[in-house]
């Protein structure tokens, strides 16, 4: 396949180019700046410029772009950037897609399993209504906005990703996108990792393989929101638990919920917040996980860095 990726230096976005390529595909990374290489092509979403010429022929596109959600404190100023980054993108990239004469078969639209909302203890999977809260309502508004390409016949899956287990090397910066999981790898590597919280809160996880084999999955296969996460979600302690299991350390020493809101304002409530999702449309598409369980996920982890 011919593929163009936006976000593709990010975490998942560099994962994702290395696994297209090394399966045969050909693929186009999108950037904001001035192509540098033969395989890039510019966008630039706050214009809403595309380089269309480019993008002729392409058989899907796998669209991940979108400013961090852990970045910064959500002030009113950064929560418009998550919103814009994430809509305006969008829009800009299905209109774009809908003016090509040959257009992709289909555009992999990111979205997340902010979706939900916090749904305590209950299990939701693709049939679930949106939840309450900021994210829930970017969740919304960033799926919508694909509505262009999708109007103009093209096949159009939402990734709703959950909490993505980065590589060990990957995980220092603790404030960007994967902090759930990531920020634990340097606390839990010399001894003070704990629970966050009551630790009791659902954290929908999915190997960073696995996110990337099911974004690959789904330029042949479902449309519509799709669950990007592992079919055995964990609680926040267990999620402690297995990493020290297999770091060998000790996870007694708890992350009270004070002094994490105190750190990361609002975006602590994503953190302690518990969604319990099943990734029900993923596996009836034949979909076959590597890392079905929290101990996979985080030996996968381990062994990428």
């Amino acid at each position: 396949m011919r593929v163009a990726v936006t976000g593709a230096s990010g975490l998942i976005g560099t994962a994702l180019v290395a696994h297209l390529r090394g399966r045969g595909d050909e693929v186009l990374r999108m950037v904001r700046g001035t192509p540098r290489a033969p395989d890039e092509v510019r966008w630039d979403p706050t214009t809403g410029y595309v380089d269309l010429t480019a993008l002729e022929g392409v058989d899907g596109v796998v669209h991940l772009a979108g400013a961090g959600v852990g970045d910064r404190l959500w002030t009113k100023r950064y929560r418009a950037v998550i919103r814009d980054s994430r809509v305006a993108g969008t829009r800009t990239i299905a209109a774009a897609l809908a003016r090509l004469e040959r257009r992709p078969a289909v555009l992999v639209s990111g979205s997340a399993i902010g979706y939900y909302g916090d749904t305590g203890d209950t299990a939701v999977d693709e049939t679930a209504a949106a939840g309450q809260g900021f994210l829930a309502e970017v969740c919304v508004a960033w799926e919508a906005a694909a509505d262009p390409a999708r109007e103009a016949g093209i096949r159009v899956a939402h990734p709703r990703t959950g909490v993505v287990v980065p590589p060990r090397a990957g995980a220092v910066d603790w404030r960007r996108p994967g902090l759930s999981v990531g920020l634990l790898w340097p606390i839990v590597s010399i001894g003070l990792g704990g629970r966050i919280g009551s630790g009791r809160q659902w954290w929908s996880f999915i190997s960073l393989r696995d996110e990337v084999r099911a974004l690959a999955h789904l330029l042949e296969h479902l449309d519509g929101p799709v669950n990007l996460t592992a079919p055995n979600p964990a609680r926040n302690a267990e999620v402690v638990e297995a990493m020290g299991r297999l770091l060998h350390r000790p996870t007694v020493l708890p992350v009270p919920a004070a002094p994490l809101r105190l750190a990361l304002g609002e975006f602590a409530d994503q953190v302690l917040g518990s969604t319990r999702v099943l990734p029900t449309a993923l596996m009836a598409s034949g979909f076959s996980f590597l890392d079905p369980t929290i101990d996979a996920a985080v030996a996968a982890a381990l062994a990428e860095g």
